[in-house]
């Protein structure tokens, strides 16, 4: 097992006597706040005792939000927040707080919208100026330690920033009306007018392919041009329902093309499995190292599912080196699995996952060592190019083939060689015996949901018991430790579970429960769920305008009160709410569940039919609440994607759903009970 950041260096050590500063952050849980424990900012967390400072001594606040893998985090940390200089600027003049957006995704979701208004693009770090009371009057998001290429220099943003709350008060305060009064508007969404027809599931479905159509990439996949490309998780999943049916088009094309690019490119850790958090350029090569637990769910879910529909072996061997990986690097010896791995070792992006060509050869011998550098390129010079100024760094990204050329040259592979297996295998040995990334151990219930979900999917899609094992005992632990006395809890650290549970943890659990029910035909899953769902609907909903608000009714008052629609690196919370109710609804006395979605997503048809390409989630949501529009499982495209041949028998107990992928032929037996004074 490799030794981590946090295992071998002293920085975060609190007994360590060279530390010059200790701030509060050092009493936090938070590996993030914890990182930032011994700057000489004099940093609070959020909380009532920085806001009442804040007021007393009539100072404006500092907002910093960031989360542990942040690579520009760590920048502007070692640039500015480790400056003597920088410190005392903000310490005499401002009140600063320390935000782990993972732990507090309210907070976050609010100030970005505020950042996003001022700016017109958002981020991480997030930088915040506030009045006293919290309301924003200037944003950004990464500021450098000097200024050019039009940008300000931090200390003198600072400087003037200051200024200004001193000494042209009344500016500051107007400019903070008004950007409360549209963080308002922005962050409370209210139907808006639909189509005087009623919703039509299929023909949203239809209109959402339509679009990702028009946005495609041919050469590269995925839907923009040029980089930064993000894995379009949400697209992927609508697509995949769009398979098939009469209104998917081109579905699989756009869905497969994307999964084969990204799984060649080095985005996708070929030596250990997993997929970095995004591309920098445009062809997938470059990550952003950092790896995430929600990405790697969503992702194995979706290549499994891909699996399913093409019964291609490559997509299954992704499902099962990224499912590995989780089990392997993130999971928690209680069962729950830990939030990431830093995009930094030793201080340097990206050292732990890059190679020379001479460590291949000498690591690998002349023979498999030049198969694996020519399959792999692994260049003499170098493939990756330093961010800043360009220059080729002499070390590679492992990569099978990225760009155009990339399909004509090489097609995901269904099975690798024994050599090149071979040659993997040892290179993640020597790999393990280097600095791993710091690990946020953070176990965080709605992503946890998401990987429950996925296992569950995968174990089931790949017949690997082990995976459907994994997601019982995470699903247990969050039931349990993250559930003490009935209520849900937002994240567990270490022994110490904490923080109210908002609206995602809630939503993404009870659809992970769902997946691992259909999984397994255990109803205790099912009841699990419901009792969940329950919780959405007394604890979230809004009776007045519909829909969920991020924060449920025993949550802190914000400046805001947040409802979110739109998928973002997540799906949407309201979407996969509004799918947990559509999913309890099909079941056996479910009809208020089902009651609750249909009026929801017509409720918000108007913003579904406006923007599909920002609500994918919730048009699959509208998929199985209104069943009668939903698209079928199998249609015209199954014999191009090549079927499994000869017959398949299902057989099942009362619980488990059977499925065929497209294409595929089965029999099935089914004894129907009918209630006394029912015929058919």
């Amino acid at each position: 097992m490799a030794a981590t950041d946090t295992d071998i260096t002293d920085k975060n050590d609190d007994s360590n006597p060279a530390h010059r500063h200790t701030n509060r952050l050092v009493q936090e849980k938070s590996l993030y706040l914890h990182q930032h424990a011994h700057n000489p900012v004099d940093w609070y967390p959020w909380g009532a005792e920085a806001r009442e400072r804040a007021r007393r001594e009539d100072k404006p606040i500092f907002l910093s939000v960031g989360y542990s893998a942040c690579h520009w985090c760590h920048v502007m940390e070692r640039e500015s927040f480790e400056s003597e200089a920088t410190a005392a600027l903000l310490n005499d003049h401002f009140v600063c707080i320390k935000v782990d957006r993972e732990e507090r995704p309210d907070v976050d979701e609010i100030y970005m919208t505020a950042v996003q208004m001022m700016t017109g693009h958002g981020g991480w770090p997030m930088s915040v100026f506030l009045t006293p009371d919290g309301q924003p009057f200037y944003g950004g998001t990464y500021f450098p330690p000097t200024g050019g290429r039009g940008r300000i220099a931090f200390p003198d943003l600072v400087t003037q920033l200051a200024d200004a709350y001193e000494n042209r008060r009344d500016e500051v305060e107007q400019v903070a009306v008004s950007i409360g009064e549209e963080l308002q508007k922005a962050t409370r969404q209210r139907p808006i007018e639909a189509p005087a027809a009623p919703l039509d599931a299929k023909s949203l479905l239809q209109d959402a392919v339509a679009d990702l159509a028009e946005r495609f990439d041919e050469d590269n996949g995925s839907f923009n041009e040029g980089g930064p490309k993000f894995p379009p998780h949400h697209a992927l999943r609508l697509l995949a329902a769009a398979v098939g049916s009469d209104t998917g088009g081109d579905a699989a094309r756009l869905m497969l093309t994307t999964l084969d690019k990204m799984a060649l490119g080095g985005i996708y850790d070929h030596i250990g499995g997993g997929f970095h958090r995004y591309a920098t350029d445009a062809i997938w090569l470059v990550p952003h190292f950092e790896k995430m637990l929600y990405d790697n769910a969503l992702l194995a879910r979706v290549f499994a599912t891909a699996y399913e529909i093409t019964g291609r072996e490559a997509y299954a061997r992704v499902t099962r080196e990224t499912c590995d990986w989780v089990l392997r690097d993130l999971l928690d010896d209680a069962g729950g699995f830990h939030a990431a791995l830093d995009a930094d070792s030793e201080g340097e992006e990206g050292k732990y996952y890059l190679w020379t060509q001479g460590e291949a050869l000498s690591l690998l011998g002349a023979a498999h060592g030049t198969d694996f550098c020519e399959q792999y390129n692994i260049l003499p010079d170098g493939n990756w190019r330093e961010e800043a100024t360009g220059h080729l760094t002499g070390t590679n990204i492992a990569h099978l083939a990225v760009g155009p050329a990339a399909a004509v040259r090489v097609v995901l592979p269904d099975h690798l060689e024994p050599g090149i297996s071979a040659s993997l295998a040892s290179l993640l040995a020597a790999r393990d015996l280097r600095v791993l990334p710091a690990k946020d151990d953070k176990v965080i219930t709605s992503w946890n949901g998401l990987m429950i979900g996925a296992l569950a999917v995968a174990g089931k899609a790949l017949d690997v018991p082990r995976y459907r094992e994994a997601a019982r005992r995470a699903a247990d632990f969050c039931l349990t430790t993250l559930r003490p006395g009935g209520k849900l809890l937002r994240r567990y650290v270490r022994g110490e579970s904490a923080l109210p549970a908002f609206l995602d943890d809630h939503a993404f659990l009870a659809d992970g429960l769902l997946d691992l029910f259909e999984a397994t035909g255990e109803m205790r899953w099912l009841e699990e769920a419901r009792s969940l769902a329950s919780a959405l609907l007394e604890d979230f909903w809004d009776a007045e305008d519909g829909g969920f608000f991020f924060a449920g009714r025993g949550h802190e008052a914000l400046i805001a009160a947040s409802k979110d629609l739109f998928d973002g690196a997540l799906p949407s919370a309201n979407g996969v709410a509004a799918r947990v109710l559509a999913r309890l609804g099909q079941q056996e006395n479910g009809a208020v569940y089902a009651d609750h979605a249909r009026q929801m997503l017509t409720t918000f048809y108007g913003v579904l039919y406006r923007a599909p390409q920002g609500t994918h989630t919730l048009i699959l949501a509208a998929l199985d609440a209104f069943p009668g529009s939903k698209a079928e499982d199998v249609g015209s495209e199954a014999t191009e994607l090549g079927p499994p041949s000869g017959p398949v028998t299902l057989t099942s107990d009362a619980h488990e759903p059977l499925r065929l992928a497209p294409g595929a032929r089965g029999e099935a037996t089914f004894t129907l009970h009918i209630a006394p004074g029912y015929h058919v």
